[in-house]
């Protein structure tokens, strides 16, 4: 099931990047790759759920994780910034999804 969510992971992160590129939907190529990108995640996180993994952990890994990977690339591909502050909050969701695992392993 954690496969399933990886890959709806990075067809969400695949998606995002490519809004921008798709210049405000302007552009077709990058627009359907959004639009393909996000079906795509969501039939993959639906699939991680079939398989037994717990809305809760599956939608924070998959947010947390997505967020954590957009703000990087962001800074990698973009040259966007990300301040220390931001580089703190990035850490805070990275332990809450971690938190969130360990406990629904404990529960």
């Amino acid at each position: 099931m954690w496969w399933w969510l990886l890959a709806a992971i990075a067809s969400e992160v695949v998606a995002t990047l490519s809004l921008r590129a798709s210049d405000g939907f302007t552009r077709l190529g990058p627009s359907v790759v959004v639009v393909v990108g996000y079906v795509a995640a969501f039939y993959f996180l639906s699939q991680a759920l079939v398989r037994g993994m717990q809305l809760g952990t599956a939608y924070a890994v998959w947010s947390g994780l997505g967020v954590a990977a957009i703000a990087v690339l962001g800074l990698v591909v973009f040259g966007e910034s990300l301040t220390m502050v931001q580089v703190g909050g990035l850490g805070f969701v990275v332990v809450g999804v971690v938190l969130l695992e360990l406990g629904a392993r404990h529960g």
